[in-house]
């Protein structure tokens, strides 16, 4: 086996483990949920447009021919429908959730259909769900920055997930580094700003210890 294929497959498969480690970090939400039988701490938003995104990138990966992505995404949509489903059930108030849940797969399923009834070439309408989904991940990626400016103000990580973190910085890492190696910029660039938020994370973390922060709260009370 050349050089280069066993590099390509560890890289595929270091995306696949990572990526499937991040998404199963909301098993711990799923378990508060079904012992607490409630969802307070536990945010709908993320489970939402995490599950979207991945349904975004399964569609790029099928029209891509990639197996690593299909493999990737189809469980990750499958992880946080489950999500969706448990978070729904113990909700009180599910109007404004099946309103947001309905909006976004709206949006989605009309870039579905625009994307492959409108756009008849493959390459053209390839580049074009690419661009989408880098766009997407993107934002999802420095949308948390709001809670990075909060955490810095209050000094305190309790609202900062260590293991999450972690996954999520060897995550984007591996795809930034299997985009490189497939000259896949849609791969690649929307990743990046997940290392960078990582580290960040990584660096409050160290700044503002949650020993310190349950100290604290100890002596507060």
């Amino acid at each position: 086996m050349e050089p280069y294929v066993v590099v390509d497959s560890l890289l595929s498969g270091a995306c696949v483990l990572f990526t499937l480690g991040m998404f199963s970090t909301g098993l711990t939400d799923l378990r508060h949920m079904r012992v607490t039988r409630s969802v307070d701490s536990v945010q709908f938003l993320p489970f939402l447009t995490t599950d979207i995104n991945n349904l975004s990138w399964l569609s790029y990966g099928v029209l891509k021919g990639a197996g690593t992505i299909i493999v990737v995404n189809t469980v990750g949509a499958m992880l946080q429908t489950l999500y969706i489903l448990v978070y729904l059930h113990y909700c009180p108030r599910k109007q404004i959730l099946l309103l947001q849940t309905a909006t976004l797969l709206a949006v989605l399923l009309l870039g579905c259909g625009y994307f492959w009834l409108m756009v008849p070439d493959s390459d053209t309408r390839l580049q074009q769900l690419g661009l989408f989904c880098s766009v997407f991940t993107i934002s999802m990626y420095l949308s948390p920055l709001a809670d990075l400016a909060k955490v810095i103000k209050t000094q305190s990580t309790q609202r900062l997930s260590y293991p999450l973190t972690i996954a999520t910085l060897l995550s984007s890492a591996s795809w930034t580094l299997y985009g490189f190696r497939l000259g896949d910029f849609y791969i690649m660039v929307p990743n990046i700003p997940g290392i960078f938020t990582s580290l960040i994370r990584l660096w409050l973390f160290w700044k503002y210890p949650q020993e310190q922060d349950k100290n604290y709260q100890l002596l507060q009370t």
